[in-house]
């Protein structure tokens, strides 16, 4: 019987290779739990204390890789001198303008810009808009543009920008309304919707055509003709240099009439302290008017200060009355009696 050692000679240097066997691991991975204390063993005070978990700033702040850097109180002040209270009539992109040129003034060594006016835009909010950026979610704005965002998008929604759009193209003057007055009040329409999209010459155009007939013509005589037949930027400079000598016009007629009025007030001074004057003379010079006396009553019988129907001398008879003053005087008499 041949064996395995058989087939190798003899003194062989060959090792004979051996079976390895299988390594089962018995490393068991670790399971991760979160070990929460029970209720039993919490006290009272523990359960119904106010958890502290939430309170996160919306806004998340980078890392600032600047040594000693920290907001200074006047500045805070600065920005906090003319909030922002989200009204019906506050403009976001008014309010974000402002902030964005107070900011824009701060340099600090190693800190972006950005990041300045990430940590002062909260300071700049009161009232409703107050509450707004505290009901936001925490960690929720990450940039300066997401804040410009979501600010812009709370307090200047879609159907304000649809009602302002819609005031820009059915400008009309008003009655009494001067040239200079109607163009301030359509740039203020444009300033208060600045995304509204109209091009120069649409704002042109609508101004023009919303212009009474007397200013129109007005309007294309200093044109030398027709606005419209000039181009675009040359008809928006005819427009405001009218505007503003219109401007200066009123101005030297108000202070004109101003200096009219305080003229005329002078005067009349003048006249009312001589009026006081004359009126203090007459009333000394004018007589106490005489007592008026009263009417002594006579009688006609005795001549007594008496009437007739008194008189002792005649005992209220009319017949002895008669009897002594004669006929006619009687008959006159009687007639007066009843």
């Amino acid at each position: 019987m041949r064996t395995r050692r058989s087939n190798y000679p003899n003194n062989s240097n060959v090792t004979i290779p051996r079976r390895r066997r299988r390594q089962v691991s018995n490393i068991v991975e670790p399971e991760i739990r979160t070990i929460v204390a029970p209720m039993a063993e919490r006290t009272m005070e523990e359960l119904l204390r106010a958890p502290t978990e939430g309170y996160g700033e919306a806004i998340v702040l980078p890392e600032i890789n600047a040594d000693h850097f920290e907001i200074k109180t006047n500045l805070l002040q600065l920005v906090q001198a003319n909030p922002f209270y989200g009204r019906e009539n506050d403009n976001p992109h008014a309010h974000i303008n402002s902030f964005k040129r107070i900011t824009s003034t701060l340099r600090f060594r190693n800190v972006p810009n950005d990041v300045i006016k990430l940590m002062m835009f909260p300071y700049s909010l009161e009232g409703a808009a107050k509450t707004w950026y505290e009901k936001e979610p925490p960690n929720s704005i990450l940039t300066w543009e997401d804040l410009v965002t979501k600010f812009v998008n709370q307090f200047f929604p879609p159907s304000k920008t649809t009602h302002l759009k819609n005031e820009i193209s059915r400008f009309t003057q008003k009655f009494k309304e001067t040239f200079s007055e109607a163009w301030e009040r359509f740039k203020e329409l444009l300033r208060a919707c600045p995304h509204h999209g109209f091009t120069e010459l649409t704002q042109v155009d609508t101004f023009y055509n919303g212009l009474n007939e007397n200013e129109q013509d007005s309007l294309n005589a200093v044109a030398s003709g027709n606005l419209l037949s000039k181009m675009t930027r040359e008809a928006l400079n005819i427009i405001e240099n009218k505007s503003k000598v219109r401007y200066l016009r009123n101005r030297s007629n108000a202070s004109r009439m101003n200096a009219t009025s305080s003229k005329t007030d002078e005067i009349i001074d003048k006249l009312a302290d001589q009026l006081s004057t004359l009126v203090e003379i007459v009333s000394k010079k004018v007589a106490t008017p005489a007592p008026v006396k009263a009417v002594e009553e006579s009688c006609v019988t005795c001549g007594g200060a008496h009437s007739w129907y008194n008189c002792l001398a005649t005992d209220n008879n009319l017949a002895s009355v008669c009897a002594t003053t004669g006929t006619d005087k009687c008959l006159i008499t009687h007639i007066f009696y009843l």
